[in-house]
Order: structure tokens, then C-alpha cells, then sequence
């Protein structure tokens, strides 16, 4: 085989190996771009080729933070992705021409529900920020049912976005035996209460 067609070969197998680690590097990016920031979160916030505007600052409980020469920006329900053209854009206004943001979270704050009752470890269960968690998962996080369980009559308590509280009766046999995929994904604040069977 000629020599020049044995390295054309191999440039193309190390080309075809390295491909995919960029499309990997570009997907794990992704959910980041996506996430969406929360209260108490840390991040870091840099400015392109302006170093003494670099900070690192922790969001408030009402998801602002405070910025060089922009001061106050409200963050609240925004995903990093917009939260940086936001910044960008105020920058962009008055300061700086057409600069580069970039956000990265350093520290996520803690979010938990609560399972409480019949099962072997009560208390807080925390979510991760990349991954749901669903009512069996929180349960078998805080050590699974004890014998005395009711698994027929578990009690979700939910405050609502304008403030309510409701409660709802679950029956998690059915929920670990069905397969439409409803797995009652937990939120921020939920309460989970296992009764005990009356015997």
C-alpha cells in the first residue's frame, strides 16, 4: 500500500476517533446552558478579555446578584444560557462593545424534600440539579418502607406557585407496577408522609 494512502488512512481513523469526543463535549455542555438558575446558587461570571470584571458571587432568595459597573441583575426563572445574554446585553449597552459572557455554576444550593414516617431513614432528601427524582427514589433514599408500611397510602403535601397546599393520596404498588411512566416527580419543599398499616 503506498505511503501516502497509508497516512490519509490514518488521518481519517484519528479524525473519526476524535469527532466524537467534541459532539460529547458539546452535549455534556448542553444541560448546563439549560439549567435554570436558582436561589443560593454560586456562580462564576467572566467577562472576556476583562479580567477585573471576574466575580464570583451567590445568588440572593430573590435570584439577583450584583455585578461591576452594572450593579443589580435580576436572574430570576432564567437559564444560564440567558442569563448570559442578559449580562451581555447590559454590558453591551453602555460599557463594553459586543462582549463575551460566560456563566458557570461553582456551587449548586440544596434542594430537598422530606420523607417522613414509615420508612428506615426520615428526613431530607436532596435533588440533584441534572436529575429528577421520583417518589420510589426519594423513599429508597431515606432506607425504603419499614414492615409496618401503609405503601397504599402515602401522602404527598405540595405547595402550589400561588401558595396553596394540597395533598394528595398515592399508591406507590401501583406506581412500582406500571409502566405509563407517571412516577410522580418530586419538587422543591415536598413533603412525603408513609403511614403505618392498621393492623
Amino acid at each position: 500500500m503506498p505511503f501516502r494512502l497509508i497516512c490519509a488512512l490514518a488521518v481519517l481513523s484519528l479524525a473519526s476517533t476524535r469527532a466524537p469526543a467534541a459532539d460529547d463535549a458539546a452535549q455534556a455542555a448542553q444541560p448546563q446552558a439549560d439549567y435554570v438558575l436558582q436561589p443560593f446558587d454560586m456562580v462564576q461570571v467572566v467577562v472576556f478579555q476583562e479580567p477585573d470584571l471576574e466575580r464570583q458571587v451567590r445568588l440572593s432568595q430573590e435570584s439577583s446578584v450584583t455585578l461591576p459597573l452594572i450593579g443589580a441583575v435580576n436572574l430570576k426563572d432564567k437559564t444560564i444560557r440567558e442569563a448570559q445574554n442578559l449580562i451581555r446585553d447590559l454590558y453591551d449597552r453602555d460599557y463594553l462593545v459586543n462582549p463575551q459572557i460566560n456563566i458557570t455554576v461553582t456551587e449548586y444550593s440544596k434542594v430537598t424534600v422530606n420523607v417522613l414516617g414509615s420508612v428506615d431513614k426520615p428526613g431530607a432528601v436532596g435533588i440533584q440539579p441534572d436529575r429528577p427524582l421520583n417518589l420510589i427514589d426519594a423513599i429508597t433514599q431515606a432506607g425504603g418502607f419499614t414492615r409496618l408500611a401503609d405503601r397504599k397510602r402515602i401522602k404527598l403535601t405540595r405547595e402550589t406557585a400561588d401558595g396553596r397546599t394540597t395533598t394528595t393520596i398515592i399508591n406507590a404498588d401501583e406506581i412500582i407496577q406500571s409502566t405509563s411512566g407517571d412516577q410522580w416527580i418530586l419538587q422543591k419543599g415536598d413533603v412525603i408522609y408513609v403511614p403505618e398499616r392498621l393492623l
